[in-house]
This record gives structure tokens, sequence and C-alpha cells, in this order.
């Protein structure tokens, strides 16, 4: 005659303290590939104007849409930085040097 031997998952979950970790340590894995993907930076994009943002809304509207062909949706998946000269060009060195210290692209 046989014996067969408990497995040792089996032996495991036969303690109730060793079950609540093992559900523990479970539940923990399974929320790490969520903690992961909420990490990850979404990419950001510049957006430089001479004018002012209601000048012109159908060239935004054609730059989100772009976008969206491309597979980007503006706070979804990217983020899109603005800056504005509101016809002064002379601020635009500025709002330049205001994305590149941001780091944006």
């Amino acid at each position: 005659m046989t014996t067969q031997h408990p497995s040792p998952l089996s032996m495991l979950l036969s303690r109730p303290t060793r079950r609540r970790e093992f559900i523990s340590l479970l539940g923990g894995a399974a929320t790490w590939p969520l903690a992961a993907h909420a990490q990850q930076a979404i990419p950001v994009v510049g957006f430089l104007s001479t004018r002012a943002p209601s000048d012109d809304p159908h060239l935004l509207a054609a730059v989100r849409q772009g976008l969206k062909d491309a597979g980007y949706i503006e706070h979804q998946n990217i983020a899109i930085e603005y800056r504005f000269a509101e016809n002064q060009n002379d601020r635009l060195s500025a709002l330049a040097a205001d994305l590149v210290h941001r780091q944006v692209p």
C-alpha cells in the first residue's frame, strides 16, 4: 500500500496562521502590476505658440487630433505643456526656456 504525502502547498495552507500569510502574500502580489503601472510617467509634449490660445482654437484641435490619430489622448496617455506668447514675440525665448527648464521635449 502506497501512502501519498501531502504537497508542500497543502501543508502550508493547513495551518490557519500560514494560510492568512499566504493569502496576504497573494493579495500583495496581485497589486504589484497596478503599482508599477501607476508609477510610469506619461510622455510630455511642449506646445509653443506666438499667438493666444483663443486666436486659433482649430490649430489646437488639430494638434490634439493628430496625437489622437497616433494613439495619444491628452490627460490619458500624454500630457501637453502649452505656452502662448499672446502676440508678444519678445516672450517666446522665456517661454521656450521654461519648457527646456522643465525638460519638456
